[in-house]
């Protein structure tokens, strides 16, 4: 029998990992739907509360996506009344992002949902426990990066 027939794939780190990954998205895309969000604005919303007056460019650096789909995520927040924009004080062409009140209140909203499955996950654990499977998702973090093709 070849390699990939000798361990049973519920013992594959990936195959875990990502089971793991896929029911944490579809949890938050659950809470997310119920108030009209997509998980990247979501993510833009929460990293404007980090740091508000960010750029098109930093914003999609944050949250994983190309500019140009940034754009396209801006434009439907700010038609939502849910961002705002305006220039930079020290670059014309380049446009500050920033939450509005309306904004700040739905990601607190949702926050509160998704901080809910933070902590019932938190629970399942011991703080050893927890310490433990931080360093663990770490170090598979750092081997996957090390993996991966440039």
């Amino acid at each position: 029998m070849g390699a990939t027939t000798e361990v049973p794939e519920e013992e594959y780190l990936c195959t875990r990992i990502r089971q793991t990954e896929q029911a944490l998205t579809a949890h938050h895309e659950a809470v997310l739907r119920r108030y009209g969000l997509a998980m990247t604005q979501y993510a833009v919303l929460l990293a404007l509360s980090r740091e508000d007056g960010r750029s098109g460019a930093q914003l999609a650096r944050a949250c994983g996506v190309t500019q140009q789909s940034m754009a396209g995520v801006l434009t439907n927040l700010g038609g939502k009344g849910l961002i705002s924009r305006a220039p930079s004080p020290a670059h014309a062409k380049v446009q500050l992002t920033s939450l509005t009140p309306d904004g700040r209140a739905l990601l607190d909203r949702v926050y509160g949902e998704v901080d809910a499955l933070e902590k019932e996950l938190a629970a399942a654990f011991s703080p050893a426990e927890r310490t433990a499977l931080c360093d663990l998702l770490d170090r598979a973090t750092a081997a996957l990066r090390r993996g991966t093709p440039r």
